[in-house]
């Protein structure tokens, strides 16, 4: 029994060291670009499944071999930025001062699939948005039509002075904007793609202008197929569905995330131009915090969310993806507060995402 007992440990120890170079592998995968290693560049989706097995071991080494628990709590460490990225932990964050204005932005799927807004009848996204107490609103999927009309959207916003809408030139797709401050400037950034895009609104705050960037970077294009194939994955793990059903996926997702890395490529040209100005860039990025978009945005604004957000903060809602996908980020000379993804809404398939920003005083 002493054997088998040491043969046990032994096999434990080499699955926990699997489990550690995982986890080390998609928490350094954002430096990966997607454009020659595209499938190496997803490894991060699979972060948090890493991060929960090897807190079991820490936590099953803690119990029985307290030495071993080195080992998973030394790993832990050193992918301690990658946490704090993905769940971060802010629980004696500021409160917004008086000053402050609120920045919100929401993937609004059409405003839940162009649902009528009328006085009986409400359209549920567009009075969410009408009592957001939001002072800048950033949509992305601003999809009209049908029962719904552009002049019901406006009007229903109406205590927004200034507003927005660009369509995509190629596709159906549009951004929109509503600010109570005057938008001075609208300048789309133009790199390839057909339905998605990115625009920075110049807006005078004040004295002062600040340059929000709303986008809405390439589609995963996950359709109906792939989500079945995902939910036979999870639903019955067995070797062929995972292997078959990850291939697949993955081959998706690699093109998907390749065109990306060359939009964000594209966003930071246009960011080291606006280096010195006061800058928002927000919107579905449809990359998750540890993937190359997050990691070469970061290195030249703030996560918002990181910075002071609390959890996972799920802001895809839909198919059991639950990941946050949806982001703000902020300039150093911004200050942060209050960031949350909302989950009190369900009318599309992506939660909203708001902050407080304030100027931070010269010197600090």
């Amino acid at each position: 029994m002493k054997y088998i007992g040491k043969l046990l440990g032994y096999i434990l120890l080499g699955a926990n060291i699997l489990a550690a170079l995982l986890l080390l592998f998609s928490a350094f995968s954002p430096h990966l670009n997607p454009q020659t290693s595209p499938i190496g560049a997803c490894a991060g989706l699979f972060f948090p499944i890493f991060l929960i097995i090897n807190l079991v071991f820490l936590l099953f080494w803690l119990v029985v071999y307290r030495r071993y628990a080195l080992f998973p709590l030394l790993v832990l460490l050193l992918c301690w930025n990658s946490i704090q990225a993905y769940a971060p932990m802010n629980w004696f964050g500021e409160k917004a001062p008086e000053e402050a204005i609120k920045v919100l932005s929401y993937n609004t799927r059409a405003f839940g699939n162009r649902t009528p807004h009328t006085k009986e009848k409400p359209n549920e996204i567009i009075e969410y948005l009408r009592n957001s107490d939001a002072d800048i609103i950033c949509l992305q999927e601003y999809i009209y039509g049908d029962k719904l009309k552009k002049k019901d959207i406006d009007y229903a916003l109406r205590d927004y002075k200034y507003k927005h809408y660009y369509s995509m030139e190629k596709g159906w797709n549009g951004l929109g904007c509503y600010s109570r401050y005057p938008i001075v400037a609208a300048k789309p950034i133009n790199y390839p793609t057909n339905l998605n895009g990115s625009i920075a609104y110049y807006i005078k705050v004040k004295e002062d202008t600040l340059v929000v960037i709303n986008n809405h970077l390439e589609s995963n294009k996950i359709h109906e197929s792939d989500v079945e194939t995902y939910h036979q994955m999870v639903d019955d793990p067995n070797k062929q569905n995972v292997s078959t059903g990850l291939r697949k996926l993955l081959t998706k997702l690699g093109k998907a995330t390749a065109i990306r890395a060359k939009q964000t490529d594209k966003l930071m040209e246009t960011l080291e131009d606006l280096q010195g100005k006061k800058v928002v860039l927000c919107g579905d990025l449809n990359d998750t915090p540890i993937s190359y978009t997050h990691h070469q945005l970061n290195k030249v604004l703030k996560d918002a969310y990181a910075e002071s957000g609390n959890g996972v903060g799920v802001s895809y809602n839909k198919n059991r993806l639950y990941v946050r996908i949806d982001h703000l980020f902020i300039s150093e000379n911004l200050s942060v507060y209050e960031c949350q993804v909302d989950n009190s809404i369900a009318a599309s398939d992506h939660y909203p995402i708001s902050c407080y920003i304030s100027w931070k005083e010269e010197g600090n």
